[in-house]
């Protein structure tokens, strides 16, 4: 498969999304980099809003809607159909949330996976159920407030690590990207897009409704994540991890501090997920 040199805006302006929001971004870019020789999944998610009903579709190529739990299965079947047609030079994309990849959807992704379908699944991780009303995922964090888990009665498990879920099925490419680090993201999308078989992107997607701060500061958030080493930059090529990012280690509170989800944690508890996010970080040396 080949890469266009020329990027072209694949997604009209006057799009749906919030302002601010991460997981617009995500899309976009992506979708930027492999160009128009693509084909879409998109299941229930704050996506399918983004995008209008039909014929008011933003997006500029075909896309299909699915259920919350079938974007990879479908994805699969669009790529059963081009190969039996020999039209193999297409990209097959799922874009799917957290709540559609970490829970309800993690079976189809799994069987896509261990199957080593060739598609390209992209999860922009919002860490909650942001489309139907701010609930919490198996992809919230521990200590945040949502709408099903409040401040005083806030999430106390820790967040799954889909990550490592997908490298054991051993995908040929999985990593993390954020549109904050624009340039680690054109590399990975690259070179995900040149491999056969299943491949994973998990981007962070940060949500200003959802995590509670001013929609012009998206980006900084994102940067504030890497840097404080909540969300590493990583890539992994059949199990072999490597960080692609190493940054300056700054405290885990200047990312939670720009968030309201976090406004009600004692320092007793940011010191937790300091030690939690420092424990990660040399997990991640110790399988370089």
């Amino acid at each position: 498969m080949t890469i266009p040199r020329q990027m072209t805006e694949l997604i009209s302006s006057g799009h749906k999304a919030c302002p601010g929001c991460g997981g617009i971004l995500v899309v976009r870019h992506v979708l930027r980099i492999i160009g128009s020789k693509t084909i879409i999944t998109v299941p229930a998610s704050c996506l399918t809003v983004m995008e209008g009903e039909y014929p008011r579709s933003a997006f500029k190529l075909p896309l299909f809607h699915t259920t919350i739990e079938t974007a990879a299965a479908v994805a699969a079947g669009i790529r059963a159909g081009l190969r039996a047609k020999q039209q193999n030079d297409i990209h097959v994309v799922a874009f799917a949330g957290d709540g559609g990849t970490y829970d309800i959807g993690l079976q189809a992704l799994s069987g896509a996976a261990e199957r080593n379908e060739d598609i390209l699944y992209v999860c922009y991780d919002n860490e909650a159920y942001m489309n139907t009303g701010l609930q919490r995922s198996s992809s919230t964090p521990y200590g945040a407030s949502t709408s099903t888990t409040s401040s005083d009665n806030f999430k106390t498990q820790q967040k799954k690590d889909i990550i490592q879920i997908m490298l054991a099925h051993n995908i040929p490419y999985a990593a993390t990207i954020c549109v904050s680090y624009l340039d680690d993201l054109k590399m990975k999308v690259k070179k995900a897009a040149s491999i056969e078989g299943t491949r994973f992107l998990l981007a962070l997607a940060p949500c200003p409704p959802g995590w509670g701060y001013s929609s012009d500061r998206t980006i900084e958030l994102g940067r504030l994540a890497v840097r404080s080493r909540v969300f590493p930059l990583l890539e992994a090529e059949h199990d072999k991890i490597r960080l692609t990012k190493r940054p300056a280690k700054i405290p885990v509170s200047r990312y939670l501090s720009m968030q309201n989800r976090f406004r009600h944690l004692t320092d007793q508890e940011i010191a937790r997920i300091q030690e939690n996010v420092d424990d990660k970080w040399r997990n991640i040396f110790k399988a370089e």
